[in-house]
């Protein structure tokens, strides 16, 4: 946490699965002085706040409450997990059209309160999402974060660790692109302490293909994922409260890298107390260049179909 005498607090928007379970992983890890949870249903989050400052006992010190966009106003950290669900008959592109009306509602709401955090977002597709409140905010590219491939490029180091046996934590393996079906793993770069991976191109190709095809087993096992993703908004909490300079993959803003600009994508990134403070020059091989770029035509193309 900031060592000033200023609290740091995290505003959670939207405490569905995603935004409660994010709530509960800050305060067990004593992340900020201040948790505010604000949502459109404020009987959940008056629910959620009254049911975790009844563990306040057994934890340090934390604020804890059910709030409004007011709360906002001091907050270090804005994580937005709102959304809504697909409706019967609902095209894909009509869903996403909503939500980007729900997020410039949610963006008018921050900004009349706040001009100086990090809005962090979670939302799915999180790339799409991260671009348009970029755009509605009119904040500086390093202010507004999207979780990007952070959580993927996790279960991929967690796969390859499975496969040969070895600490998953020792493994250094980037997932990069969309958060989502044309994300690509950097096979290239990925080694263990230095050391090549001694995987073969079947294992490698069985490893990717469990990777990406990870949130549609545990949403068939259990209908949603919220763990791991709460983690890894966590981790990029702690890199920013604590001026880490971390290394992690979150989607950002490329302006022609590889040939990719005008996008957010998932790309490991310097997080620290002003945000993405850069974005690391990767020397990729040829066709995973070309696999960036094809990831990055998707999501310009999705942009596109939305602002028609």
């Amino acid at each position: 946490m900031l060592t000033s005498d200023k609290k740091t607090r995290i505003a959670v928007i939207g405490v569905g699965a995603v935004g409660s379970t994010t709530a509960y992983t800050l305060l067990l890890r004593n992340r900020m002085d201040e948790l505010v949870l604000i949502d459109a249903n404020k009987e959940k989050a008056i629910g959620d706040a009254l049911d975790m400052n009844h563990g306040l006992p057994f934890l340090s010190r934390t604020k804890v409450w059910a709030g409004g966009y007011e709360d906002c106003a001091e907050a270090d950290i804005i994580i937005i997990t709102a959304g809504a669900a697909q409706k019967q008959g609902e095209s894909r592109i009509d869903l996403l059209k909503r939500n980007v009306g729900i997020f410039e509602s949610i963006t008018d709401q921050v900004l009349k309160y706040n001009q100086n955090g990090i809005l962090l977002i979670a939302s799915n597709p999180v790339d799409v999402m991260s671009y348009f409140t970029w755009k509605k905010s009119g904040w500086p590219i390093n202010r507004v974060i999207g979780s990007g491939t952070i959580l993927d490029s996790a279960r991929l180091r967690y796969l390859i660790g499975e496969k040969l046996k070895i600490d998953s934590r020792s493994v250094h393996a980037h997932i990069v692109g969309e958060h989502g079906d044309s994300e690509l793993p950097l096979w290239s770069l990925a080694n263990i302490a230095g050391t090549e991976l001694s995987l073969s191109e079947e294992d490698k190709a069985d490893v990717f293909a469990n990777t990406k095809d990870a949130a549609y087993q545990i949403i068939n096992a259990k209908g949603a994922t919220f763990y791991a993703i709460a983690l890894a908004l966590d981790r990029i909490c702690t890199a920013i409260l604590d001026n880490e300079a971390a290394v992690l993959n979150v989607s950002t803003l490329l302006n022609n890298y590889h040939g990719v600009s005008d996008v957010f994508l998932g790309i490991p990134c310097i997080v620290d107390r002003t945000g993405v403070r850069e974005i690391l020059p990767l020397n990729i091989n040829y066709q995973e260049k070309i696999l960036l770029n094809k990831s990055a035509d998707k999501i310009k193309g999705i942009i596109e179909s939305i602002s028609l």
